[in-house]
């Protein structure tokens, strides 16, 4: 509007308002945009809207925060965070709708500023959601320990201990050998080809990479490697990404990568790993989407669904049976119970069916909840389920009554025994079936051993036994050896329950058999003949030869009390997770 002058008029303000009616119109004005901003904030799911004009808020000193590493390269889309563990209902008013209780069992975990740089960590938590995750109390865990993770030495001085030293120190030598091979020709890659000098993927992890990585990390701390380890630390926080959209072996992602985590994180107290372990865990949760909650073998990251889902397929005992002792840690570490109920739902599945010939049969549907067939083992596709077994009543301080009596259970088909079972000896007293389970082992161990080709001194994939026969591979097939573990893992536990000398000679076999017949000029290879004096190499350099292979071999010529088996359990990866020695009032065990 064109205002004319008046004679005598003086306009309150360049617009021609007096003050009065300016400052009703401000007042008018600050209301209408309080009012209008102000609902964006009241309305339902506005955690978008407010992004557009708030700050990103920033972690503030004590706040217990999932925490994501700093410096993640930025051409990956960023990883989502943990999913926190809710909050507990106030007193009085249980949630009897939500899906995941909140951790209740007072142990280690505590609402305590997580460990770990604060500078490598950045808040990250759900939109819209002011949940946190449970900080786990490191130092508290470390105080019940009843041994210093790498021992205390007491006796590397003396005698014969120098040659078993110089013996211990060759073995750290192939360790950093093997590692550096790897990172020079395939660092990041799952695993090194030692004979073309490259790294090779695989199809078996959907995707994820650094396999070997993640498998020498607690071998590299154990064998103090500390260059080497913190390379390998760095490549975790800078490059390793879940990000990924393959399809992935449930069992050995878990027994890896999972295990190979969680064992850093609880040596080195590292928050990179636990955050990098659980979030890799909530990845794994689609795979028990079934109907009957047995997880199916694979698991696809990009649909979020189990993978390679038929009707008619089946889970393997093995492998879903495999999955206790990682899983029960990752709500340790958490304070999310889906990750143990998920694991605590398989037992009470094999409790409800029956067991034909006493054993669990190889192969379940994870649909139907029957059994596929009733070929029974334990050996290949059973193993490590019984294995699982005796180490889950050991990891929890003898107190998973279900998993010792599941185990006993077995033994009492598998083993010969006097007249009396094996579950009224156990109430007895543990001295008659301790030796008849010595017996065994010890016969077992002594039978594989003298079963070995002379040449070579390395095992085939697969023995026989045939009446009036040794015990050897019958076919090509199963000549090949890939440099497993089992062997001197056997060792490794008779030696500390023995310490017959017997066992480190045999050990020591093995490593001179390993520098003649499976070094090369890049890195450690597999066989394709062990029976062969002059075997040909696989090109591939297992990452389980770092993460166990090497590992027992080198325990084995330690102390007793370097990961003493009173605070550590071992996955069928060689990770060592931790014995819970508190009680539910968070109070130390006395030794069982």
């Amino acid at each position: 509007m064109l205002m004319r002058k008046a004679p005598g008029f003086v306009p309150a303000s360049p617009w021609g308002l007096r003050l009065p009616q300016k400052f009703l119109f401000l007042l008018f004005l600050s209301g209408l945009v309080t009012l209008c901003f102000g609902a964006l904030f009241l309305l339902p799911h506005s955690s978008r809207l407010k992004r557009l004009f708030l700050a990103p808020r920033t972690q503030q000193p004590g706040l217990e925060m999932v925490a994501e590493i700093a410096g993640h390269p930025p051409v990956r889309e960023r990883e989502p965070p943990p999913n926190p563990a809710p909050a507990a209902p106030a007193p009085g008013k249980d949630d009897h709708n939500s899906r995941v209780k909140p951790h209740r069992r007072k142990g280690w975990l505590r609402h305590t500023r997580p460990t770990g740089s604060r500078e490598e960590a950045t808040a990250a938590l759900r939109p819209g959601d002011d949940n946190v995750l449970f900080s786990f109390d490191f130092n508290a865990f470390r105080s019940r320990l009843r041994h210093p993770v790498l021992g205390t030495r007491a006796n590397e001085s003396e005698e014969p201990q120098g040659r078993v030293r110089a013996q211990r120190e060759k073995i750290k030598e192939m360790m950093q050998f093997a590692w550096q091979s790897y990172k020079r020709y395939a660092m990041g890659e799952n695993e090194l080809r030692p004979l073309t000098k490259d790294g090779y993927e695989g199809n078996m992890f959907g995707g994820l990479s650094g396999a070997t990585v993640i498998d020498s990390l607690d071998t590299l701390y154990l064998m103090e490697l500390k260059e080497e380890f913190q390379e390998a630390k760095a490549w975790v926080e800078k490059s390793f990404h879940l990000n990924v959209s393959g399809e992935a072996s449930l069992f050995e992602v878990n027994i890896r990568y999972i295990g190979g985590l969680l064992s850093a994180f609880y040596l080195t107290g590292e928050e990179v790993f636990r955050i990098k372990a659980i979030k890799l865990g909530e990845k794994l949760l689609p795979a028990f989407k079934t109907p009957t909650g047995i997880p199916k073998g694979v698991v696809s990251f990009k649909s979020g669904r189990w993978g390679w889902a038929t009707a008619g397929s089946s889970s393997i005992l093995a492998e879903f049976g495999s999955l206790h002792l990682e899983f029960l840690h990752l709500t340790e570490l958490s304070g999310n119970q889906v990750f143990a109920e998920k694991v605590r739902n398989i037992r009470k599945v094999l409790r409800k069916i029956d067991k034909p010939f006493g054993l669990y049969p190889n192969f379940l549907s994870p649909v139907s909840g029957n059994w596929v067939q009733h070929h029974v083992s334990v050996g290949g596709l059973g193993d490590s389920f019984y294995e699982y077994l005796i180490k889950s009543w050991l990891m929890s301080a003898k107190t998973d009554m279900e998993a010792k009596n599941m185990y006993y259970e077995a033994l009492e088909v598998v083993l010969p025994h006097p007249s009396t079972p094996l579950t009224n000896t156990l109430a007895e007293g543990s001295r008659q079936l301790k030796s008849l389970l010595k017996q065994e082992v010890e016969g077992l161990t002594q039978a594989f051993r003298l079963a070995l080709p002379p040449d070579t001194k390395l095992g085939p994939e697969a023995f026989w036994f045939n009446s009036g026969r040794e015990a050897v591979a019958t076919q090509l097939s199963e000549s090949y050896y890939i440099l497993r573990p089992e062997v001197v893992e056997s060792y490794m536990y008779l030696w500390r329950q023995t310490h017959d000398p017997i066992y480190r000679k045999w050990g020591w076999e093995v490593v001179m058999a390993l520098e003649k017949y499976c070094r090369t000029e890049a890195g450690f290879s597999g066989i394709q003949d062990v029976y062969s004096s002059s075997p040909n190499h696989d090109n591939k350099q297992q990452s389980f030869f770092l993460a166990e292979t090497l590992k027992y071999l080198y325990l084995l010529f330690s102390e007793d009390d370097v990961l003493s088996l009173e605070d550590w359990v071992f996955n069928t990866e060689a990770h060592p997770l931790p014995v819970n020695h508190s009680d539910s009032s968070g109070r130390t065990q006395g030794r069982q």
